[in-house]
């Protein structure tokens, strides 16, 4: 009897956060797509010398397909602040210039006091993600797909789960934080989970 088991897609992930590999990991699985970690490839980071999402996803797409020859997903995501004229925005991750363990804590602090004396409705924002699938590092027409999400800034951060700026991300529908949400409500409304479902019907 032969194997009638389908042969899996290897893409690369242009991005060594676990967690996200492991949501892409979980999302593409299920489509015949085995996603490695660039890591694991010994990719170095992209340059993210870009002035939008758009830019700095197709930028870490394409390092990544000519570092392995695989095709490659990128995902670059961060927080519009309406009342700092868009910011953090791509500089998120590196909003107070910190690295490491202390990163997170930094770029919160550092988004509370750019918003002191600021009321509850001058404190609109929105979280961005942009995913970029590219087959070849020559490709034209890479698939670019964008969800964002749509809250406020908390006064003080509420909630343990999550990563990034979800403590002060404040959701509406669900009267809480983001880092108070579970991880299936997060997936189904955030960002990330808008456009990783777009992801999947272009892939499919």
């Amino acid at each position: 009897m032969t194997d009638q088991t389908p042969q899996t897609q290897r893409i690369v992930l242009a991005s060594g956060n676990a967690g996200k590999l492991k949501e892409f990991r979980s999302l593409l699985a299920d489509v015949g797509f085995d996603v490695i970690p660039q890591s694991e490839l010994n990719v170095s980071d992209a340059e993210e010398t870009g002035l939008s999402f758009v830019e700095n996803a197709i930028l870490k797409a394409r390092h990544a397909c000519r570092a392995t020859g695989l095709p490659a997903l990128a995902d670059d995501s961060g927080l519009e602040v309406d009342a700092l004229m868009g910011k953090p925005g791509i500089y998120s991750s590196r909003f107070a210039g910190e690295e490491g363990d202390q990163k997170d804590s930094a770029n919160n602090q550092k988004l509370l006091n750019s918003l002191q004396g600021l009321a509850q409705h001058e404190r609109s924002a929105r979280f961005q993600c942009v995913l970029v699938y590219m087959r070849h590092a020559e490709d034209p027409t890479p698939v670019i797909c964008q969800g964002s999400w749509e809250g406020q800034i908390l006064h003080k951060i509420s909630g343990q789960g999550g990563f990034g700026y979800d403590p002060l991300f404040y959701v509406a529908e669900h009267d809480c934080s983001a880092a108070e949400l579970s991880k299936a409500d997060k997936n189904a409304i955030s960002h990330r989970g808008k456009a990783m479902q777009q992801l999947l019907e272009r892939l499919t």
